[in-house]
């Protein structure tokens, strides 16, 4: 019995000298965790020792478990690299169709704009609108568009931001008549295609606290055919009334086939006072189409892209998923790990909402292995297998003397 009871030993000081080995071959592989071979006696539940005990009758390794502690987070500065700061794992669609989670956050991107992992799994997450609100709670591959270039959107609306001279003298007061041109600014507005129009904002003074807005400079005899709307201030120099209360501007398109379209102009924080004519803000929401320059990946995983074209656009959400038993899941290649029955289904979620992590794009989360103890741990391991030839060595010097005896 001593003999199997000392081979029981070397197994399992053998297969614990394979777990540190691991250990050790990965310890500057990112994402892996520290594995640990855990032991449990055999016994012989029929044999009774003359104390009443039943006797060991030698080792097993009951299981190897893996410890999800922290690894350090380290700065790459890629913007595909990214690390998780506390829970969660990376769920991946792996080229066969299956589903795998990793904390390996070394993401490229493939010839289809789809963020894989070095093994071409596809990242999953969540479909957004181009701000960034999830649109959906089905988890779907997250990609970039890297091949044409995202559409011209036509302008809806514009805003501006300006003040008026209150010391400004009414434009039919004095000879010759102040120019229309005199308080005037401009911006591009956009068609359907993306094509560039200049839209130009023109303000006369008509009478104290009276403004009216064109929309070009025409002369003034005609300049009416182009009045957009007509401004009343308050005491205060704050706008007391607009007519029309919501302006629209019609714009016309180089393309005949476009024609003209409308844009709302939104002159809410037009103010008087007795300071010089400025202009403090002038925005509008079309754009002319795009190439995609670079992107980013924000703390709760949303993808932004920005484009050639000055526009940042949001493309998806990054999830994270997490189990109730995450020692249950089973280690896979590639850094990965599979769902098992002992792990449980997995919770899927946003980064940084409840229990998950949050991410660290431009980061990578090193190895959780520790060089130092592997290799006490490893000492420790040898001496233990040692120890075990020796108890199979002594039992047989013992069987030797026995079969000796005349």
């Amino acid at each position: 019995m001593s003999f199997q009871t000392g081979l029981s030993g070397l197994n399992a000081a053998s297969r614990n000298l394979d777990v540190i080995g691991n250990n050790i071959a990965n310890a500057n592989t990112i994402g892996a965790k520290v594995a640990r071979a855990e032991f449990s006696e055999i016994v012989a539940a029929s044999t009774i020792a003359a104390n009443g005990r039943t006797e060991g009758i030698g080792v097993e390794v009951s299981t190897v478990s893996q410890q999800f502690t922290q690894g350090s987070v380290n700065v790459t500065g890629s913007a595909l690299d990214i690390a998780i700061n506390g829970a969660g794992f990376f769920p991946v669609t792996l080229t066969d169709g299956s589903m795998a989670y990793t904390r390996a956050g070394t993401f490229k991107l493939d010839t289809e704009g789809n963020i894989v992992t070095n093994a071409s799994a596809k990242l999953m997450g969540y479909p957004t609108t181009v701000d960034g609100v999830a649109t959906s709670s089905t988890l779907q591959p997250m990609r970039i568009p890297t091949g044409s270039p995202i559409p011209a959107r036509a302008t809806t609306s514009m805003a501006a931001e300006l003040n008026l001279n209150a010391s400004a003298p009414v434009w039919n007061a004095s000879v010759p008549n102040v120019p229309l041109t005199t308080y005037g600014t401009s911006l591009n507005v956009y068609d359907s295609q993306g094509s560039a129009i200049p839209a130009s904002l023109y303000m006369r003074k008509i009478a104290d606290d009276t403004w009216q807005v064109y929309t070009d400079p025409t002369s003034d005899a005609t300049a009416t055919a182009s009045l957009a709307a007509t401004l009343t201030f308050d005491t205060n120099g704050q706008l007391a009334s607009s007519v029309p209360a919501a302006p629209t501007l019609s714009i016309t398109s180089p393309n005949p086939n476009i024609g003209t379209f409308s844009a709302a102009l939104d002159l809410s924080k037009t103010t008087q006072y007795a300071t010089a004519f400025a202009v403090t803000d002038l925005t509008q929401d079309g754009y002319a189409p795009g190439d995609f320059v670079a992107l980013s990946i924000g703390d709760n995983g949303v993808i932004s892209a920005r484009y050639s074209n000055g526009q940042t656009q949001a493309t998806g959400q990054i999830a994270l998923a997490d189990f109730r038993n995450v020692q249950g899941l089973r280690p896979s290649e590639n850094g990965n790990w599979v769902e098992t029955v002992a792990s449980g289904q997995p919770i899927v979620g946003a980064p940084g909402v409840g229990k998950f992590g949050e991410l660290r794009a431009g980061a990578l989360e090193e190895s959780n292995i520790d060089l130092t103890s592997e290799l006490v741990n490893m000492m420790t391991a040898q001496r233990t297998y040692q120890a075990n030839a020796q108890t199979i060595k002594t039992q047989d010097q013992v069987l030797s003397t026995l079969t000796q005896l005349r």
